[in-house]
């Protein structure tokens, strides 16, 4: 079902008491949708409403947060696609979504913008159920040839005439599975238009041989030159046949191979290549897809764009602006609220500036990420070792089994990603880490709720995943001490591969950088005494737990006990005896999957060993869990503080219950 009229009404009913009188200008508040963008609207009226578009955006986000540079670069193209294309039945794929904020705007959604990545409201991301002009619903990069090849596939043996657009950037461009879409579509007689989003940029600056061979054809005056004249030529002669198309097209590529330092790459793929185009012009944007519109078979388009186009700030420093969070749009000063006491620092900076404290004992240690050093804070030993920390570009399958190969060399690699990211190199992480018992570490980032971002970036499989690998060693701190000594310990030795996974945001320790120690492998800990009933946590959520024996004992008069089992993999079978031992009533708690997590593994050990209690799992149920901030989707999943203290009063109940019944 798609955002009706009726839902948007219970969108804005729902965000009434947030919403703000953001004013769309003269020309988009006529526009509800494409159709009125084509029907009502010349050519000359574009550029007003690319300005209009830019603004609100600069409006909204200002004061409600989002990402926020990537969608102002495509401002121009996307006021370009929905005018020329006949959206929705002409189908764009938005590769990731960060840059589809505009897009959302324009099919339906301006009213309720406002409600973006905020709890109840619409996705920061393209999709499905939300909006039929969301065609496939992204998060992760690089999809978008592929999905869209595969809608043209689709299209052209059901005999149905339409256009199929995927826009991608440089960034996403470096990731495996975008060639592997080039690969395929270069072969199949698909009408299908791939527009190259070039800024030189993803979150932070792009990397690696595509982005020198980009920069080569941007470039080069007399390919460009010679390209917009043998373009010209080829529309030409086309009238007199294909097989005077055909040849114009071979000299055409012999041309440009020519005038490079290299042949075509997207050419000697079968991919009609046009470009680069400035990106911001959108009457000509308009004129060349009105064009290729009529050329059939695979193409690409190379834009170029400025990232943060329209917003000086954020053109000047793109990684910054990506996603700034509230700002004061006319004088750019982020807002932050600086509380009066010490606040503890985020994971993933305990994590960067614990990795280079460890390196500088450790020659061997190295760090890799695929294309987030800023996100995972690997950039504070990018900068403080810049050869000993690599950014691979979007490809995390690479990034894993390169780890792999520094791992045979003897080096010991911290490969850092986020925990929904992971996902995409799972058959890595198995055949060539796990299988050969390298000793890679994995250090996964925003493990659990993720926040806003949604479905696509909550890690809530890594725990579920990870533990049923052979070989491996799966942890999880419950503050920044643990982390750090997780760190220390997984270097000291070749443990084999290391998992070591903690959450995005804030940890509980202001004062957090502790002495280096080592734990000992699949160790748990006693952290609060009782005699009631058992809760078993592992990693941050821990301190949901801590709080709610705090209340129990005070509230409830209840005496519970907590133990950090700090590693889901091996587990701590001396700790767990003495649970199913002393505890008939139990609780398991997770930021992950409750199927297959660690409260699987603690039922497993009961089960295996032959003991009989009750346990209660809490954690993220089977079902993809949609946005909104931590508090709130650990409220919702029933995990928090307050959920915890109810799953406990109403294991003790039913507990009593059945013993009075029982003795009755």
């Amino acid at each position: 079902m798609y955002l009706s009229e009726l839902n948007c009404i219970i969108f804005v009913l729902l965000s009434l008491a947030e919403k703000m009188d953001f004013k769309a200008g003269e020309f988009l508040s006529q526009i509800e949708f494409p159709k009125d963008l084509r029907d009502k609207f010349n050519t000359k009226d574009l550029p007003q409403i690319a300005k209009e578009l830019r603004q609100y955006i600069i409006d909204v986000v200002s004061v409600k947060g989002g990402h926020f540079g990537a969608s102002l670069g495509v401002v121009e193209l996307t006021v370009a696609l929905h005018y020329v294309f006949n959206t929705p039945d002409d189908q764009i794929v938005w590769d990731v979504g960060h840059q589809a904020y505009g897009h959302k705007i324009l099919t339906g959604r301006r009213e309720i913008f406002h409600t973006n990545r905020k709890y109840k409201g619409i996705s920061g991301f393209p999709k499905r159920s939300e909006s039929k002009y969301d065609t496939f619903g992204v998060g992760h990069s690089s999809t978008s040839i592929s999905a869209a090849l595969g809608m043209a596939v689709g299209a052209r043996l059901q005999k149905i005439n339409r256009q199929h657009i995927a826009v991608i950037g440089d960034g996403a461009m470096t990731a495996g599975l975008a060639f592997e879409g080039l690969n395929h579509g270069g072969v199949e007689d698909s009408n299908m238009l791939v527009v190259l989003n070039d800024n030189c940029m993803s979150i932070d600056p792009n990397v690696g041989a595509l982005k020198e061979y980009l920069t080569d054809i941007t470039t080069s005056p007399t390919y460009n030159k010679v390209k917009d004249e043998v373009w010209s030529l080829l529309g030409k002669i086309s009238k007199f046949g294909p097989n005077a198309q055909a040849i114009v097209q071979k000299v055409e590529h012999g041309i440009k191979s020519t005038l490079l330092k290299q042949s075509n790459l997207f050419e000697s793929l079968n991919f009609r290549y046009f470009g680069p185009i400035d990106g911001h012009d959108v009457s000509h944007l308009v004129e060349v897809m009105k064009d290729l519109k009529e050329i059939q078979g695979p193409k690409i388009l190379h834009i170029l764009t400025t990232k943060g186009k329209g917003y000086d700030l954020a053109e000047k420093d793109q990684t910054k602006w990506h996603a700034p969070g509230l700002f004061n749009k006319d004088t750019g000063e982020i807002i932050k609220v600086t509380p009066k006491d010490p606040q503890p620092p985020k994971y993933q900076d305990v994590f960067g500036h614990t990795i280079v404290e460890l390196a500088e004992k450790n020659e061997k240690i190295m760090g890799i990420t695929p294309a987030m050093p800023s996100g995972s804070s690997l950039n504070i030993m990018m900068k403080a070792m810049p050869d000993r920390a690599i950014d691979v570009g979007i490809a995390e399958q690479h990034a894993v089994t390169f780890s792999a190969g520094l791992a045979t060399s003897g080096m010991i690699p911290f490969c850092n990603i986020y925990s929904s990211f992971m996902q995409r190199a799972f058959d890595q992480v198995v055949h060539d880490v796990a299988l050969q018992n390298l000793h890679v570490i994995f250090c996964l980032d925003r493990a659990g709720m993720a926040g806003a971002d949604g479905p696509t970036h909550h890690g809530a499989f890594d725990l579920a995943y990870m533990r049923s690998i052979p070989n491996m060693i799966v942890s999880a701190p419950m503050n920044e001490e643990e982390l750090r000594n997780l760190m220390f310990t997984a270097q000291e030795k070749d443990h084999g591969p290391f998992v070591i996974r903690y959450p995005r945001g804030q940890g509980v320790m202001p004062s957090w950088k502790t002495p280096l120690k080592s734990l000992k492998i699949g160790k748990g800990r006693k952290v609060v005494n009782g005699s009631d009933i058992a809760i078993l946590s592992i990693g941050h959520i821990g301190n949901y737990a801590l709080k709610a024996v705090e209340n129990l004992s005070i509230e409830n008069n209840v005496s519970a006990a907590l133990y950090d089992m700090r590693f889901v993999k091996p587990l701590d079978e001396v700790l767990l005896h003495e649970v199913f031992t002393k505890f008939d009533s139990i609780i398991t708690v997770e930021d992950g999957c409750i199927q297959g997590g660690m409260g699987s593994a603690v039922a497993e050990f009961m089960i295996d060993n032959n003991y009989n209690a009750h346990i209660k799992r809490l954690g993220i149920p089977d079902e993809f869990i949609e946005h909104g901030n931590q508090d709130q989707l650990y409220e919702e999943c029933n995990y928090n503080s307050t959920s915890i203290v109810s799953s406990a009063l109403k294991l003790l109940k039913n507990k009593k219950n059945v013993n009075s019944q029982f003795t009755a």
